[in-house]
């Protein structure tokens, strides 16, 4: 259960769960009881809560634009209801409030999602808005925003009628689910410390916080009962499966039996590194043949990420970014010679290796600047910037002229390019929705993965030097469907299109409710 949500009348629990391979809406009664399925269309969901008369369920859908979406809680056909996302209610009912990222830029619509108006705009050193609740009297909101995607949550009270925003103090970064406890004076989150996550309160007075569940947890997702007599919350672990799938034999192996993500296969398709994540707040970098044979794990640590394989399929580059700033690293695939490369600290979202493997291209990404394109010797001399606004840089040519990048979603989301010779970017594919691409090994095509219902296509862009040389065509079609991002990418497919490794979220959570003394 993820992003759980409670009814306005406490009476029902709204989540994501995955169903096939895809996050779909579920809605159950906190009485208990079967929960009942209500999306079955592609990509994944997040709940972001109900309607104020609570007979529909709000949620994003990430399939490229950021779009808020409601599906009736007793079931029935969704609608899309706004361009924008954590959609909450006014006071009245009457009025949407939303954001949508990145701009810095607090939204209102009416209710049925149209009409839509900026209220209100942080500066730049606020950071960007990312959640949303409502004060009692619906004048105030309650407003968390990041500086940077590694650092704490700032909290404002933002005040509609003057256009203005009080400072209300510092959250955890790792802030999950906030909702009010008193609302309009404290605000419930949960929160780890020590690798233990908990139920914590943040008093918006005295800016105190007080952790509220104890015990082994995984605690999550607190929603308090309308009513005052206490509060729902999540509790449980995360399971799963990392599994290849050979496309020739139409045969699956698992090569790893718990919460695992961020495939990155090497170039000659016979190893792939992996990250798995046995407990809250720690992961593990471990890298595999293909099968699952001979195991290797190469680094521990709070938060990582995996890079991507040198050219000779010998060398790989991961990410730490447990200090609330990203190092950058290089490994032998056998785990030797795992050495730093001095970075000034912004959040690296992607890494790939130049064409004679002695620097390295970083996709990175800054709530205030955006998204931006580096490059780096594996020494750490001569860090440099070199294009904006050009995707997450995810492959080099096999000519070494050319990298390709993307974005996942938004009104940018698309393949991008840019040229080496003259740090010239542009919009080579347009809307499409996906998490990485590929040149193909002989450099005539650009490959790249995208959801369909049921099941997920590759496909093959014809190109050339830079250029188009045709229309696109369908690859590859895997037989089932698969998230396309969890925890960062969630597949990766060789470049001969053999393989494809993906993972299976999955888990036990139980629903708990603890009552007011």
């Amino acid at each position: 259960m993820t992003a759980a949500r409670l009814s306005p009348d406490g009476h029902t629990v709204a989540f994501a769960s995955p169903v096939g391979g895809t996050f779909q809406v579920f809605v159950m009664l906190t009485s208990g009881g079967d929960p009942l399925q209500l999306t079955s269309d592609e990509g994944d969901k997040d709940v972001a809560g109900f309607s104020s008369d609570g007979g529909e369920i709000f949620y994003q859908r990430s399939i490229g634009h950021l779009e808020t979406w409601a599906v009736p809680t007793l079931g029935g056909a969704p609608r899309k209801v706004l361009e924008g996302i954590e959609a909450i209610p006014s006071a009245d009912g009457n009025s949407l409030f939303y954001l949508s990222p990145p701009s810095p830029a607090i939204c209102r619509a009416d209710k049925s999602g149209l009409g839509a108006e900026q209220i209100f705009k942080f500066e730049a050193a606020a950071g960007i808005p990312v959640g949303l609740l409502a004060y009692p009297g619906g004048d105030a909101l309650l407003v968390a925003t990041v500086r940077s995607i590694l650092g704490d949550n700032q909290l404002h009270k933002v005040t509609i009628s003057t256009h203005t925003a009080a400072d209300m103090g510092e959250v955890p970064a790792d802030v999950n689910g906030v909702a009010w406890d008193e609302p309009g004076k404290s605000v419930f989150f949960a929160h780890t410390v020590k690798g233990l996550t908990n139920i914590w309160k943040y008093n918006l007075e005295d800016r105190s916080l007080t952790q509220v569940t104890s015990g082994a947890g995984p605690d999550f997702s607190p929603m308090p009962d309308p009513a005052g007599k206490g509060f729902y919350y999540v509790n449980g672990k995360s399971s799963g499966f990392l599994t290849a799938y050979n496309v020739r034999s139409k045969q699956s192996v698992d090569i790893a039996s718990e919460t695992a993500t961020q495939p990155s296969i090497s170039p000659d398709g016979k190893r792939v590194m992996y990250l798995i994540s046995p407990e809250q707040s720690h992961t593990e970098l471990w890298v595999s043949d293909i099968d699952g044979k001979n195991k290797v794990k190469l680094a521990s640590s709070e938060r990582l990420a995996t890079g991507i394989w040198s050219h000779d399929s010998r060398q790989i580059t991961f990410v730490d970014d447990a200090s609330k700033h990203s190092r950058a690293y290089i490994a032998g695939g056998d785990g030797s010679g795992v050495r730093e490369v001095p970075w000034n600290g912004t959040y690296i979202a992607t890494s790939i290796w130049s064409i004679d493997d002695k620097a390295l291209y970083l996709g990175v990404i800054d709530p205030a600047t955006g998204i931006s394109t580096w490059k780096v010797n594996i020494d750490g001399s001569d860090a440099r910037k070199i294009a904006s606004s050009c995707g997450f840089v995810s492959d080099l040519s096999p000519d070494g002229k050319y990298l390709i990048g993307f974005v996942p979603r938004g009104d940018g989301a698309g393949i991008y390019q840019l040229s080496l010779a003259d740090n010239k970017c542009v919009a080579l594919i347009p809307g499409v929705f996906t998490f990485g691409t590929l040149y193909a090994p002989d450099g005539k095509s650009i490959l790249y993965a995208a959801a369909t219902r049921g099941e997920m296509t590759v496909y093959r862009q014809p190109w050339l030097d830079g250029k188009l040389t045709g229309p696109v065509q369908v690859a590859l079609k895997v037989p089932f469907a698969f998230s396309i991002s969890f925890g960062g990418n969630a597949y990766d497919f060789s470049r001969d299109l053999s393989t494809v490794v993906y993972s299976r979220p999955g888990g036990q959570h139980d629903l708990y409710f603890l009552s007011q003394k």
